[in-house]
């Protein structure tokens, strides 16, 4: 079994990572599973819905630069320790003092930022502690249990959600606690030392932009994230919608949170399976088949909400498989793809990016869903979901594009 730089077993790293990653998302999710009450209670319009959504994102896109790139040269332990401090005081800043459109966007930015500063500063913590190169499957595998994450905390926002909602933002403040405490009190004080001999500005992104392997990975995932933040955001009231035309509530077990919570679940599979077909067939070739099926299926999914619950679930499970199934091979190849003493630099890039889509995919979702109508009519919903399939299908034929004008030049 492969040993990490403490000679402590690669497994044993990998699913303390794993457990740390889940614990630190229990507050990612809480907002998406109570939008459609909040958006009662407090009189939004689904744009502005959509834009408490979107800002998490916003201010996991505004840390990235600042928490992610500075993995290069301090202590990453130290970075994680004040990522999940964030992340507690977003929660319960959240449940005490949000009551409206600002004090919501205000709470959930900083639950963001808690979040730039514990996935990839934890991706980088993982791949630090590997003597050699990084296998991909523990990538895989760490990325995934983003999914599992995600499922645990619309489980918990809709177990708690009965008690009051601001209960479930207080829970979901206990979970980074513990994993700021784990992490740091796990790994060794070890400063990061970049391989860098010239000075450069810190967060100088142009090595990285020359890099076209590594962008062409970077430009996957800001397509993948679109897609995917998009579809999370809204999957728990698209689901609450759907129930609603059957007349329908489910219970907590098959609620709209819940239904979401299961679906999620099983997106890790995709993302493992997906990276061991990428290792196997190529991570271009399979990356450009699963963004063209998600892209696809997603200008399809929408339009499902008045077929029985089963039917509206089980097409949905299959949108998020797909859309999931170049997560990790995305992820995977950026890491490989990355320069020698620029793996922080390129992974905030990489981060940057991506979770920039996700702040503008859950607002242009609300944005066409009330243009095209608002959230009681079934077509609004087909066009939003739409609209989330775009970027995937621009990726792919602008590939494809590419592909056929070096063949005839060639």
């Amino acid at each position: 079994m492969r040993k990490t730089r403490r000679g402590v077993s690669s497994g044993n790293v990998v699913l303390l990572m794993c457990v740390a990653e889940l614990l630190s998302m229990t507050g990612f999710a809480t907002y998406p599973a109570l939008l459609p009450l909040l958006r009662t209670e407090w009189e939004l319009n689904n744009s502005q819905a959509g834009l408490v959504s979107g800002v998490f994102f916003a201010g996991y896109m505004a840390a990235t630069p600042i928490l992610v790139g500075l993995t290069d040269r301090i202590d990453a332990r130290r970075i994680y320790l004040l990522a999940t401090t964030l992340a507690v005081a977003g929660s319960l800043g959240f449940a005490l003092f949000a009551r409206d459109l600002m004090t919501a966007m205000f709470f959930q930015a900083m639950v963001g930022a808690g979040l730039a500063g514990t996935y990839m500063p934890g991706l980088r913590l993982l791949t630090d502690h590997f003597q050699g190169v990084m296998p991909s499957r523990a990538v895989a595998f760490y990325t995934a249990t983003f999914g599992l994450g995600t499922s645990g905390s619309l489980l918990l926002a809709g177990a708690i959600e009965p008690f009051g909602w601001t209960w479930a933002f207080v829970a979901a403040a206990i979970g980074p606690f513990i994993a700021g405490t784990l992490i740091f009190f796990s790994f060794p004080a070890r400063p990061a030392q970049s391989s860098i001999a010239i000075p450069e500005m810190l967060f100088d992104f142009r090595p990285v932009l020359r890099n076209h392997d590594a962008m062409g990975y970077i430009l996957g995932y800001t397509a993948h994230c679109w897609e995917l933040f998009g579809l999370r955001s809204w999957m728990p009231a698209f689901f609450a919608f759907s129930l609603g035309l059957g007349m329908s509530h489910g219970g907590f077990w098959l609620g709209a949170s819940a239904l979401a919570a299961w679906i999620n679940m099983i997106g890790p599979v995709a993302s493992i399976f997906g990276n061991e077909l990428a290792v196997r067939r190529g991570r271009k070739p399979v990356i450009l088949s699963v963004m063209a099926a998600s892209g696809i299926l997603a200008c399809l999914v929408g339009f499902s909400a008045p077929l029985p619950v089963i039917v509206v679930f089980i097409l949905m499970a299959i949108y998020f498989l797909l859309v999931m199934g170049d997560s990790a091979a995305l992820t995977a190849g950026l890491v490989a793809a990355a320069e020698p003493g620029r793996k922080g630099v390129s992974m905030a890039l990489h981060s940057l990016m991506g979770f920039g889509a996700g702040f503008l995919a859950p607002l242009a979702f609300g944005l066409v869903l009330d243009a095209a109508g608002g959230d009681e009519r079934v077509s609004a919903w087909g066009f939003a979901f739409a609209t989330l399939g775009v970027w995937s299908l621009l990726a792919v034929a602008v590939s494809l594009l590419r592909r056929t004008h070096k063949v005839n030049v060639t």
